[in-house]
C-alpha cells in the first residue's frame, strides 16, 4: 500500500496483523515489558516491518530501540520513519546518501470526534479548506488527513532539527486533484546544504479504511 506513495530509493514494509511477540529482541522487549499488550504488539510488529525493509538495504537483523524522545534510532547511514494505528503498521527507510529525511503516518479514515482536537491541530486557513474539501469528497475524513500530514511533517522535521514542532507551526495546503500537500513552515526551518528549508511536500492515499501520508526529502 505505502509503496505507492514513495519513490524508488525508499524501501517499505507493512503489516495488517501483528507478529508474535517472540520475534522481538530482548532489548526491545525490555522497552515494553510493563506496557499493555496492545502497545507490546504494535511495538514489536512495527520493528519487524523495519527489519524487513532494512534487509532490502543489506542490513542484518538487529534491535531497533527508541531514542530519548521515542524516535526510532536507525543504523548509521539510514533515515526512516515508522507508523502504527489500529490494524496497520508500516515503515519506510532509505540510505542517507540518497534521502535526507522521511515522514510517514497512518490513521483510521474516521472523524476526529472532539471539535477541540480539530481546533488544536488545525489553523483557521486549514479549517476553511476542510469545509470546501468535505463538500467535494465527503468519503475522506479531511481533518484526520490533516492530522496525519502534520504527524508526517513532524517526523520529517525532527531528525533535521532535534526540536519539537507544534501543530500550529506548519500551514498545510491540500491538493485533492493529485493527492498531494505542501506544509509551509511558520517557524525558522533547518538549514540544509546551506539553505533554509521552508516547506515540506508530501503525498497521501486513502484505502483499506486508512488515510496514509508521506514525505520524502531527497538529497
Amino acid at each position: 500500500m505505502i509503496e505507492k506513495l514513495l519513490p524508488a530509493p525508499v524501501r517499505t514494509a507493512e503489516a495488517f496483523d501483528d507478529a508474535p511477540l517472540s520475534e522481538m529482541f530482548p532489548e526491545e522487549w525490555a522497552q515494553v515489558a510493563n506496557a499493555v499488550p496492545k502497545r507490546q504488539r504494535e511495538f514489536g510488529t512495527v520493528r519487524g516491518c523495519a527489519r524487513r525493509a532494512l534487509a532490502e538495504l543489506g542490513f542484518a537483523p538487529a534491535p531497533l530501540l527508541p531514542g530519548p524522545n521515542r524516535e526510532p534510532q536507525w543504523p548509521d547511514g539510514v533515515v526512516g520513519a515508522m507508523t502504527h494505528c489500529a490494524g496497520y503498521r508500516a515503515v519506510a527507510v532509505a540510505r542517507a546518501g540518497e534521502v535526507r529525511t522521511i515522514g510517514l503516518d497512518a490513521e483510521p479514515n474516521l472523524p476526529l470526534n472532539d471539535p477541540g482536537v480539530v481546533d488544536l491541530v488545525t489553523l483557521p486557513e486549514e479549517r476553511a479548506q476542510l469545509r470546501r474539501l468535505a463538500a467535494l469528497q465527503p468519503e475522506v475524513c479531511w481533518e484526520r488527513l490533516v492530522f496525519s500530514a502534520k504527524e508526517s511533517v513532524y517526523k520529517a522535521w525532527y531528525p533535521l532539527t532535534r526540536r519539537w514542532l507544534d501543530f500550529e507551526e506548519a500551514l498545510l495546503t491540500l491538493d485533492p486533484t493529485n493527492a498531494t500537500f505542501t506544509a509551509r513552515l511558520l517557524v525558522p526551518g533547518p538549514v540544509v546544504d546551506g539553505r533554509e528549508l521552508t516547506e515540506f511536500n508530501g503525498r497521501w492515499l486513502v484505502g483499506s479504511g486508512l488515510v496514509v501520508t508521506a514525505i520524502v526529502e531527497m538529497v
